[in-house]
């Protein structure tokens, strides 16, 4: 079978890219860039049907009860800003309840490797939880994992800014490649 690389989009959910309330710092470049990407990816999903390595592309969409935030399920914050394609087998969406979406689906690395992946390219929201969380599952379950550098982010916290974040989360991963096991 023919290696396939899948493109995670985490999070992109209204509450955290759109409501001017409540969305991270940098959503409107995060919301750039992950167009830009999913336009470049579905371009070449579209040239390459019949090819057995085209891309896969993962939506992920975290979910909540009202006592633990603002991504209920079937509300407005919670909606994707970008969504699957309708009947396209290749756009896949995965509803998760924990950081690593992975941890929420258990049956997802096999589903996954299933269908000829081998590696992982991630972006989305909040760079130090879900698209960290969501890196190291895909990392444990062998598969090789890139985060796209510009095309994740997350909010201000503990005295560092989102940018900050995102350069230790980058950090992170380029440690992790120097030891062979991830890519930025």
């Amino acid at each position: 079978m023919a290696a396939r690389t899948a493109l995670f989009v985490i999070d992109i959910q209204n509450d955290l890219a759109t409501d001017p309330a409540t969305r991270i710092p940098h959503a409107s470049r995060i919301i750039d860039a992950a167009g830009k990407v999913l336009a470049s990816t579905r371009r070449q999903l579209d040239g390459s049907r019949q090819d057995a390595s085209r891309p896969l592309i993962v939506f992920v969409q975290h979910e909540e009860d009202a006592s633990s935030g603002a991504l209920v399920r079937d509300t407005e914050p919670w909606k994707l800003v970008f969504e699957p394609r309708e009947g396209d087998g290749d756009e896949i969406l995965v509803g998760k309840r924990t950081r690593d979406t992975f941890e929420s689906n258990p049956d997802l690395a096999d589903k996954l490797k299933g269908l000829g992946v081998t590696a992982i390219v991630a972006l989305g929201i909040q760079s130090e939880c879900c698209v960290l969380s969501t890196c190291k599952g895909a990392l444990a379950a062998g598969f090789e994992v890139a985060v796209l550098r510009g095309a994740h982010s997350t909010y201000d916290e503990g005295g560092k800014t989102a940018v900050e974040i995102e350069r230790d989360v980058e950090a992170d991963w380029r440690l992790l490649y120097a030891q062979g096991r991830a890519e930025t």
